[in-house]
């Protein structure tokens, strides 16, 4: 005969577990989104805005960070409910769209993927005096490791999330040590002297711009959580991961503009590598050599795992082979930069085609938000519908002139 007693604390034991395997899936979802954007270029992009605009580029971060909240919030919602990748949505939107949107990330993913690549070997040579190319194959190596346990999935998480947290607190460190002027920043993060669009796009396109976008969901989707009843927490991981972004570009911005107030000057060949030595001399260095390191790995992580989710569907091999395939993605990251260094050409090319990914995405994902083909009975915000229209309108056009003024300097 049956314990009721003993039944009953066993399905407490289960629920519990399931709520620590969600929690844990939820946050590793937020992480690997915020790590993926938080790349060399998240870096360097920031330090460089901020000598530019000093204490305005403050509103820049803050409009920014309202764009990338409505698109992850909307792409995120969509993938859950239906319970399809991105590439299925757009297939079933217009057949053949998911093959295009797949191979503009995958080549995307790829080319982009070779600068982390080369990221992390500047990462190690600042930290440890390491050949960057040596940096860049150990490095490669560890990514590799990532994928061949046979947790993948949660190993990915849980190195996102120590890597988050090791780089947020190194610049928070770094950022109180400059003593930058806090309440200037906070003036001009609602009323600026000065604003750059441009800044305002290139930050939305580093940050949910590409692959990126499309990480946390997907990584959601692989983990089993999807249907109406977890947009809850769906919703909660997706803003979890651009506020982890925000925190992460906010610290390097203070740290940068106590810097700046100073009259320190940055150098110009690596900025934010000269901002740390300037905040906190050789050690500030080595700090920097840390979060180089570690935002580039984790970058390849993201790139190789989203990038390979989006042609995970179209062949059955591709499928059961998944991290297989990811790990040849990082191994012809590694080989073309060991080889052949990064090719600024066509970095050039496809920043100009990535910059369409966004909109393209997001777009497609809004109008099969109201397919009941693709998402059943649920019935999407209008309040979330309008603001990612928005997104997509503003990114479209912006993308337009990205393409125009790239592809000349290419050609050049």
């Amino acid at each position: 005969m049956k314990n009721p007693k003993t039944d009953a604390t066993q399905k407490d034991v289960n629920v519990t577990g399931k709520k620590k395997v969600s929690r844990s899936v939820l946050l590793g979802a937020a992480f690997l989104m915020a790590t993926s954007s938080i790349g060399p270029g998240f870096l360097t992009q920031t330090t460089v805005f901020t000598q530019q605009l000093a204490a305005s580029f403050a509103f820049v971060i803050l409009i920014s960070l309202l764009l990338d909240i409505f698109s992850q919030m909307n792409i995120w919602r969509i993938i859950a409910v239906s319970g399809l990748r991105g590439q299925e949505i757009a297939n079933k939107v217009l057949p053949g769209l998911g093959v295009v949107l797949a191979i503009l990330i995958v080549i995307g993913g790829l080319a982009f993927n070779i600068g982390n690549v080369a990221g992390a070997g500047l990462g190690l040579n600042a930290m440890l005096g390491w050949d960057p190319i040596t940096g860049a194959v150990v490095s490669a190596i560890l990514a590799i490791f990532i994928f061949v346990v046979k947790e993948a999935g949660k190993a990915m998480d849980k190195f996102a999330q120590i890597a988050g947290i090791v780089m947020i607190l190194l610049m928070l460190y770094v950022a109180f040590t400059t003593s930058p002027p806090v309440g200037e920043a906070i003036v001009n993060t609602f009323k600026p002297e000065q604003i750059s669009i441009f800044a305002i796009v290139t930050l939305v396109g580093g940050t949910v711009g590409g692959y990126i976008t499309f990480a946390g969901g997907h990584r959601l989707l692989d983990a089993g959580i999807k249907g109406v009843e977890s947009l809850p927490e769906v919703t909660k991981s997706s803003v979890t991961g651009i506020l982890v972004t925000g925190v992460m570009r906010v610290a390097l911005f203070l740290a940068v503009l106590g810097v700046v107030s100073k009259g320190l000057a940055i150098d110009p060949a690596n900025p934010p590598a000269s901002v740390f030595q300037l905040a906190a001399g050789d050690i500030g260095y080595r700090m920097f050599g840390v979060i180089m390191w570690a935002a580039a790995v984790t970058s390849v992580v993201g790139a190789a795992y989203t990038s390979v989710s989006f042609i995970r569907t179209f062949h059955p091999l591709i499928e059961k082979f998944q991290n297989w395939v990811i790990i040849a993605f990082i191994v012809i990251s590694t080989v073309t930069f060991a080889f052949v260094g990064k090719p600024v050409t066509i970095l050039l090319i496809v920043g100009a085609l990535n910059a369409f990914i966004l909109p393209i995405g997001l777009g497609t994902l809004l109008i099969a938000a109201h397919k009941k083909n693709i998402v059943g009975t649920y019935k999407h915000p209008i309040w979330l519908t309008v603001t990612g229209a928005f997104v997509v309108v503003i990114m479209g056009i912006l993308s337009v002139v990205t393409l125009i003024e790239q592809v000349p300097l290419v050609f050049k």
